[in-house]
């Protein structure tokens, strides 16, 4: 993957005048909020230089508000320049919210195996990141009240254990992060699926009119959390029938996985709009390996 410091602005498609979406490259997008209170970083991208874009656009609204950064979870794509808000030399000291679990993950040993790897990798990119965990931590829901708007922070774990999602009920707006996004969230561990398909029922319950998202354009709308739903629906169907066929998926190498189970992406997900954009990567290997997981939570489960 092609790592970038650029950080672009995006024109505003129709979303409320107080988001403000930063893309960094095709990677990831990641939003500033300003409300009459604070100025709120959702998210702080890559690395310190990314970040610092993220702080230097900030910097026009602060004269009379409060900088707050929000993690949505602790991934390398949305986390690692927390370290410009927090610690001794931090040059835009700001409390960092986010799930109390997020601060474990910063501890792990997988965070800091990954770390190492992207820094030998990239390390024009990633050689000054220094691991920086949140400083304020909530387990069940956090109301940020910034006046005009109020940000409704609650749980939405699967594809991290860590993840949140935003809420803002006055403008009818949910920030969905990872835990919804195109093609699908990407769930880690077959047990990991109920808690991420319950995460996307959750925000589908709100009935939010606009939704954002960290890896789908900013004008896909609310359809794709319902999408999204409608994809591990279809792989669990595909995998309950194959399983009654008494197919042994331990036989099948992935690369077979698919048409064996007579599953393969275009069946299970739409196919015209920005679905026909999606990386065949996704289409294949990621499918394949989603696919996967879904067989070994029914094996397990049953």
């Amino acid at each position: 993957m092609p790592y970038t410091n650029q950080v672009t602005w995006l024109t505003n498609q129709g979303w409320d005048p107080r988001i403000h979406i930063a893309a960094n490259g095709d990677l990831v997008n990641v939003f500033v909020l300003v409300t009459e209170r604070y100025v709120i970083l959702i998210d702080t991208l890559i690395n310190p230089t990314t970040a610092s874009a993220l702080a230097d656009f900030a910097q026009s609204f602060l004269s009379s508000r409060q900088l707050l950064v929000v993690n949505t979870h602790s991934d390398w794509d949305h986390a690692w320049g927390n370290q410009l808000f927090a610690g001794p030399n931090a040059p835009h000291p700001a409390p960092i919210i986010a799930h109390t679990e997020c601060a474990a993950q910063f501890d792990s040993s997988e965070t800091f195996a990954t770390l190492k790897q992207m820094q030998q990798e990239a390390p024009d990119i990633f050689g000054d990141v220094r691991l920086t965990k949140p400083t304020l931590t909530f387990s069940q829901h956090l109301i940020i009240n910034g006046g005009d708007l109020n940000l409704h922070l609650f749980p939405t774990p699967g594809h991290t254990p860590d993840h949140i999602a935003i809420y803002i009920p006055e403008i009818s707006t949910l920030l969905a992060g990872d835990a919804a996004e195109l093609p699908y969230p990407f769930a880690r561990a077959a047990t990991t699926l109920p808690t991420l398909r319950a995460s996307l029922a959750s925000m589908a319950a709100l009935n939010a009119a606009a939704v954002l998202y960290c890896h789908a354009p900013p004008t896909i709308g609310p359809h794709l959390i319902h999408d999204n739903i409608a994809y591990f629906d279809a792989l669990e169907a595909a995998c309950r029938a194959a399983l009654a066929r008494g197919l042994d998926p331990s036989q099948i190498p992935d690369q077979e996985l698919a048409t064996a189970l007579d599953c393969d992406f275009a069946s299970a997900a739409p196919t015209t709009g920005a679905w026909a954009e999606v990386s065949l990567e996704s289409r294949t290997a990621g499918h394949a390996e989603q696919l996967r997981l879904m067989l070994t939570w029914l094996t397990q489960s049953e």
